[in-house]
This record gives structure tokens, C-alpha cells and sequence, in this order.
């Protein structure tokens, strides 16, 4: 599937809206999210506070904004998964991946990840909110899962399946996130989150393996 270039005016939204992401990243790494406001943002971003609003919801919105790249990604992975594959091998495939603190061993990436981990544990409507972007992205999978198997609407065993599948990425988020703030670094801690990742996997295998196998 091919991609149209972004126009300008497309571009410079981007890369507005990753400016404004960016710096707040770095204002919440230093100080907390809670000790933060829109309006520090806008100012660090040099951009009015409506700009911030404007690409961004609300202030946890703009905490976790590159989940929705993840959400298309994971759903893209699956759903463009060669015939024969199972949905659970597909988001194998996809979670195995190193991405965020897994794909870099640089110390100074390293410890600002450290430093979000830290943030999102200090703060329970990061954590909230976490969950809630974590159940939109169970629906979405259900949906998929529903739309390839021919289920009914009311029909629960593509909401199961999708459960089970993202509770492997829900755990492994909260493994690597505990690991990090125990001190754990890269490359030790991308070896034990691949290990984690495989054994969970193998443990959904015998219920799901031959569950939603692309035709």
C-alpha cells in the first residue's frame, strides 16, 4: 500500500505537533506530569496554549502521543499478516520488535525513558489514562478480529481473543517498565523482555494458534 507525500502545510502541522510533544516530554521528565501545566508547555513550545489544545485533547493526550502510531502499526501488522498465519503470531511477530526503551542502548535515551517510566508510575491519571488507551486499542482488535472470522456483533470470542493478545503487551509493559526502574539498561533488558514476551506467547499457543488464521 502506497503513501501520498504530505503537502506543506501537512508537514509543517507534523512537525508543529511533534515540537509541542517533544517539549513536553522533556517538562514532564524533569518535574512530573502533574507539576506541569498546558500553559508551561506553551510557552517552553513557544506557542499559544490554544495551539497546544488544538493538537492535543488534553494534557494526557499530549503525554501519550505516539500511541496512536503504535495502535496503526500493531492493526496493520496483523491485518496485512501472510495466509496461513494465525492474528497471535502476527502481533508475536509485531511485539517482538524493539521499539520505544527497547531499540536503543544509548545511556542518555535510556535514562530519559527511565525518567517517562518514572513520570507515568508517579502520576494516576497517567496510569488511568494508560489503561484507557490500552482498552481502545482491545476494541479495535476485537473489531478486526470480528471483521475476519465472520462473527456476529454480539458474538464474545473476538473480544477474548483480543484480550488475551494485549494482555501479553499489558503485561510486558508493566515487566519493562519495573525492570527499568530497578535499574535494568539495554542490551540485558531487551533480552529479558523478548524472554518474557516468548513465554507468554507460547502460553496463549495451544488456545489461539489456530484462531483467526488468515485464509
Amino acid at each position: 500500500m502506497t503513501t501520498q507525500p504530505l503537502g506543506l502545510r501537512e508537514r509543517k502541522k507534523a512537525e508543529t505537533r511533534q515540537h509541542i510533544a517533544a517539549t513536553a516530554r522533556q517538562l514532564f521528565g524533569a518535574r512530573g506530569f502533574d507539576d506541569v501545566t498546558v500553559a508551561e508547555v506553551a510557552v517552553a513550545a513557544d506557542v499559544s496554549e490554544a495551539t497546544v489544545f488544538n493538537y492535543f485533547p488534553s494534557k494526557e493526550d499530549l503525554f501519550y502521543s505516539g500511541l496512536e502510531a503504535f495502535e496503526a502499526s500493531m492493526l496493520e501488522a496483523i491485518r496485512e499478516r501472510p495466509p496461513g498465519e494465525s492474528a497471535l503470531a502476527a502481533f508475536g511477530r509485531f511485539v517482538s520488535e524493539p521499539r520505544g526503551m527497547l531499540a536503543s542502548s544509548d545511556p542518555e535515551t535510556m535514562e530519559r525513558q527511565a525518567a517517562i517510566a518514572q513520570v507515568i508510575e508517579a502520576s494516576p491519571a497517567l496510569l488511568a489514562r494508560e489503561e484507557k488507551i490500552l482498552a481502545g486499542f482491545t476494541d479495535s482488535l476485537a473489531e478486526l478480529l470480528r471483521e475476519e472470522t465472520g462473527a456476529k456483533p454480539d458474538d464474545v470470542e473476538p473480544w477474548v481473543a483480543a484480550n488475551a493478545i494485549l494482555g501479553v503487551h499489558r503485561a510486558l509493559i508493566g515487566f519493562a517498565r519495573a525492570q527499568v526502574l530497578a535499574g535494568a539498561r539495554n542490551p540485558a533488558l531487551a533480552r529479558r523482555v523478548r524472554a518474557q514476551a516468548k513465554r507468554a506467547l507460547a502460553a496463549l499457543e495451544d488456545g489461539l494458534g489456530a484462531y483467526a488464521v488468515k485464509r
